[in-house]
């Protein structure tokens, strides 16, 4: 895949280029369809699949604050079209100036003019342009007269309720629950977080006697407090462990942390990066009465993810 970070560094359009435009925010199984489906009509027409997306996010700019947590951060987000076979990927810094982009500059000066859109592959709710003024109708209606094809994508549905359509709006209100299961049904893998392994409280391995990697985590939406089985990506190898995210109640210090257990493993792994992949929600964060209290509960809660993570 090649990867463009603006539009000037595009020399010249691609050939009978097939686009899809959005956010992507958690590449979800209802983005992958759109990919899909441009990869698809590309292979017929013998052009090129074309991801389009933003960064900032485009509410970032428009609202300052008022704007969601991030499901999948930007080099997450890339590494995932990256798997579906799109053949490019365009990042377009978002900004005020982008966004006055009038529906027909939007279209004709960058799609058609500037990337060589021969057709392009969006979802019923999309819209464009400035004050999102650009809508299915208006994008139909210049077809013609630009040489592009529309087609419209529709919602994937939710494997649990077939009429409930998949969002990343849905998705980060699982995530938010502690609902793993079901956001690994929408996202199509477990939900994920990466970070660097720095120096903690000093108390796992010291004090408790099962260490602990904690991380400075580096995504934005943080699954629900508590205890969960867990998946550790570090250095291309995977392995099993038990996730503790919230306040350690037990110790009174009320610092917010993700601490991770991986089963099994006693390397040093300060300052690498790990990948943390949610397979199960196993409780809520308990005050325990004294730390024996909680050893006896995380041993517990690690042969619970042991029998998880072998189904």
């Amino acid at each position: 895949m090649k990867t463009f970070t603006h539009l000037d560094q595009i020399i010249e359009p691609f050939k009978k280029a097939v686009i899809t435009i959005g956010n992507f925010d958690g590449v979800h199984i209802g983005h992958q369809a759109l990919f899909h489906e441009a990869i698809e009509k590309a292979e017929a027409i013998g052009g090129t699949s074309v991801a389009m997306t933003f960064e900032p996010h485009p509410l970032r700019v428009m609202k300052k604050n008022n704007h969601p947590p991030l499901i999948t951060l930007y080099e997450q987000k890339s590494e995932l079209i990256q798997r579906t076979g799109i053949d490019v990927l365009i990042c377009v810094p978002f900004t005020l100036e982008f966004a006055a982009l009038t529906p027909r500059q939007f279209v004709g000066g960058v799609l058609v003019d500037k990337i060589g859109m021969k057709a392009i592959v969006v979802g019923e709710d999309y819209s464009f342009g400035k004050n999102r003024a650009g809508d299915l109708d208006l994008l139909k209606s210049f077809g013609p007269e630009y040489g592009f094809e529309v087609t419209v994508a529709g919602w994937i549905k939710s494997v649990q309720a077939k009429t409930e359509r998949i969002s990343s709006t849905k998705i980060r209100q699982m995530v938010m629950e502690g609902r793993m299961e079901r956001a690994e049904k929408m996202l199509g893998r477990n939900y994920q977080i990466r970070g660097k392994v720095v120096a903690g409280r000093d108390r796992g391995g010291k004090v408790l006697g099962i260490p602990t990697a904690n991380i400075n985590l580096h995504d934005e939406l943080c699954p629900k407090t508590g205890i969960y089985a867990v998946t550790v990506e570090c250095e291309g190898q995977q392995h099993r462990g038990v996730a503790n995210i919230g306040y350690s109640p037990t110790f009174d210090d009320h610092e917010f942390t993700v601490e991770v257990h991986i089963l099994d493993f006693s390397d040093n792994i300060y300052d690498k990066k790990i990948r943390v992949n949610f397979i199960k929600r196993i409780r809520d964060e308990i005050k325990f009465s004294n730390i024996s209290e909680l050893i006896d509960q995380i041993n517990i809660d690690i042969d619970n993810a042991r029998k998880i993570l072998a189904e």
